[in-house]
């Protein structure tokens, strides 16, 4: 496999040392999966816009759709990285660990976004009929569905730019599945 170099700021186009600056202030740092954006002129940008886009989900729904569909991925960079923002949300250690293995018992509507959200990735856009009817009688509308769609692409994005790069995790550690 070809080795994948973390660019620095020195080594990017003005418009990616720029995002470099800016997601310095907003992260304290360049997440070594962004850096490797700025091998392309324009996949940072690209992504971000993608990632930071109006949703109807709030911040604890993403990070459950972002947990699940890395591990169905097996994407241990978005995992370390989701399980450290999922803790920043509230969430536990334990659930974290449930969410990863397909449910979420201490929440009924989040239980049902988890599955669904699984179905969806395991199955390339189909989804269970079952799990589909159990995510609308949760309380979630047609426009919930497709911003969980959004949400599965760009959690996607960035397990296949890990998956192609391997580039060195620089999150904390995570336990691994039982």
């Amino acid at each position: 496999m070809e080795n994948f170099t973390i660019p620095t700021r020195d080594t990017v186009s003005a418009e990616n040392q720029n995002l470099f600056d800016t997601l310095t202030k907003v992260v304290g740092r360049v997440p070594n999966l962004y850096a490797t954006f700025a091998h392309s002129e324009h996949a940072l940008t690209n992504y971000l816009n993608l990632q930071n886009g109006k949703t109807s989900l709030r911040a604890k729904e993403r990070e459950a759709i972002n947990l699940i569909v890395s591990q169905v991925n097996d994407c241990l960079y978005c995992l370390s990285a989701h399980t450290a923002i999922a803790k920043l949300n509230g969430f536990t250690d334990d659930q974290i660990l449930e969410i990863r293995s397909g449910s979420a018992s201490f929440d009924a509507k989040l239980d049902a976004l988890v599955k669904i959200t699984k179905s969806i990735t395991e199955n390339k856009g189909h989804a269970d009929e079952v799990l589909l009817e159990a995510f609308f009688n949760a309380g979630y509308n047609k426009g919930s569905l497709i911003d969980v769609v959004i949400a599965v692409g760009d959690k996607t994005i960035t397990n296949y730019v890990y998956a192609l790069t391997e580039v060195p995790v620089d999150w904390p550690a995570i336990p691994q599945l039982v």
